[in-house]
């Protein structure tokens, strides 16, 4: 299939250079000059505008910064572009309104689209192994799957457009949540005396048990490999995290959704990343306790 994938950043280079491990034929392009050489290293076809990257294109994949770009990049630059009949796959997090709005537009000029956006970091974009959740018609999610699945190593329908959005932001808000809590309870078990390693054999058994503790552990030395092990370098930066939260916190307050421990996750990352430490993985909060 002729791809036309669109932002090469750190996510983004992984995923292109996966559809080309899968066959298929990537036209990319980036603002980065650095970003296009290295997917011209791997086996991309490097583009110097977003239409050239769309010409003769069956499928259209971005991961872009915000919605606003997202919303140009369509409207302005990929609609009229791309071949008649082309899917769209927006993998970038953005709010659930522009993703709905890029959605209509494209449908409106004869095009399916869904909003598909990821799960697992850059490790699983460099490793095909990402979670992607999908908003989207039934039939725009069927042509999208073969296309994610070479990408990803789970491809999951969650309903109309937006709805992929609204899974990705209800999902990290419950990781924040769920990271910070973990993270307060390590610090409390070292101050009461027990051992870090003791504490995790405990809980992670019992019922404490998440996957911010057992999968991701904020404590250097316990648990799988995490960032932790590497002074909290790589993995899903705390600026990251934190533009997540906005997203959540902007939607729930247009669906007047109850979030007091999503909001109070979101003022802890807030300061914790207004502190200097944006470029520092998630799980470093610990370090605030």
């Amino acid at each position: 299939m002729k791809i036309a994938f669109i932002g090469l950043g750190n996510m983004g280079g992984g995923m292109a250079a996966n559809l080309v491990n899968a066959g298929h034929e990537v036209r990319a392009f980036d603002l980065s000059p650095d970003a296009l050489a290295k997917a011209r290293d791997n086996g991309c076809t490097p583009c110097a505008s977003i239409p050239e990257a769309c010409e003769g294109a069956e499928a259209v994949v971005s991961m872009l910064p915000n919605g606003q770009i997202v919303l140009s990049a369509y409207t302005g630059e990929v609609i009229g572009a791309a071949p008649d009949g082309a899917i769209f796959i927006d993998c970038s997090t953005i709010d659930v309104a522009t993703a709905r709005e890029v959605a209509a537009k494209a449908e409106e000029a004869g095009y399916a689209m869904v909003d598909a956006p990821v799960s697992g970091g850059i490790a699983a974009a460099n490793g095909g192994t990402l979670t992607f959740m999908v908003g989207g018609s039934e039939e725009a999610f069927k042509r999208a799957e073969t296309v994610l699945s070479a990408m990803g190593k789970a491809v999951i329908h969650a309903g109309d457009a937006g709805n992929g959005q609204a899974a990705k932001i209800c999902n990290n808000m419950l990781l924040a949540i769920h990271m910070i809590g973990t993270s307060e309870a390590f610090a409390m078990a070292q101050k009461l005396g027990l051992d870090p390693q003791t504490f995790y054999d405990i809980s992670s058994v019992s019922s404490g048990q998440n996957w911010s503790m057992t999968s991701y552990c904020p404590v250097p030395g316990v648990g799988p490999q995490s960032p932790s092990d590497n002074d909290y370098q790589g993995g899903f930066a705390t600026g990251l995290m934190l533009k997540d939260l906005r997203l959540a916190m902007d939607a729930a307050e247009t669906s007047d959704a109850a979030v007091p421990l999503g909001a109070r996750a979101a003022a802890l990352y807030e300061d914790f990343a207004g502190a200097g430490n944006d470029g520092l993985d998630f799980s470093a909060i610990i370090r605030t306790y």
